[in-house]
């Protein structure tokens, strides 16, 4: 079963994504900017690929609601992280970024193991992150091939644009955490009586 979800098109696809990866970092670190961005887009139409074959060939699968935010994450990331290195990403928006992953990542296997929660659904913010931080990364490495002023204007407001929703989405986070925990204690003892005042 688990197989055959792997060899889903939408799946292998996926794990293309994935393959693009060091050939993109191989490209930043040899400074061939061009190529880096050549292959960076085509991870990106890769992942609305994914996603649409998903949805047309009707193989949405549990392995592709995990697999697809992990490459997404791990593209993403790893790409800040590099360029950050390179000095073409500002350090305060990669440590955002890894912070807010690495804490979601803690606190999901946590939950998981003392819980059972699982299946956080992307939050809208979580997507306005994730598209911020691809729209970020294109027009860094686009203004390395064309160093034009509306480009580092884009490049500059995607930047905030990631630090804002990396802020909001984790924020996002925890408070959906509380509400699943909360739901899930009350379900399983019966919701906590309101305390009654005291006449005095």
């Amino acid at each position: 079963m688990k197989t055959s979800q792997l060899l889903t098109a939408p799946n292998q696809l996926t794990l293309l994504r994935m393959l693009f990866l060091p050939f993109i970092v191989i490209s930043l670190v040899d400074r061939h900017y061009p190529m880096a961005l050549v292959l960076f887009v085509l991870a990106g139409l890769s992942d609305g690929l994914d996603g649409l074959l998903a949805r047309r060939l009707h193989q949405q699968t549990l392995l592709g609601q995990y697999l697809d935010p992990i490459a997404d994450k791990l593209l993403l990331s790893t790409l800040f992280l590099v360029l950050s290195i390179l000095h073409k990403i500002p350090w305060k928006y990669t440590v955002m970024v890894f912070s807010r992953d690495m804490a979601i990542l803690a606190t999901s296997a946590v939950l998981y193991a003392i819980a059972g929660l699982r299946n956080f659904s992307p939050s809208i913010f979580g997507k306005a992150n994730t598209c911020a931080q691809i729209s970020a990364v294109f027009f860094v490495l686009l203004f390395e091939v064309e160093r034009l002023r509306p480009i580092w204007i884009a490049r500059t407001v995607f930047l905030w644009a990631t630090f804002a929703f990396t802020a909001i989405s984790w924020v996002h986070y925890a408070l959906v955490v509380q509400m699943r925990l909360r739901a899930q204690h009350e379900a399983a003892h019966g919701p906590q009586p309101t305390p009654k005042k005291q006449v005095a």
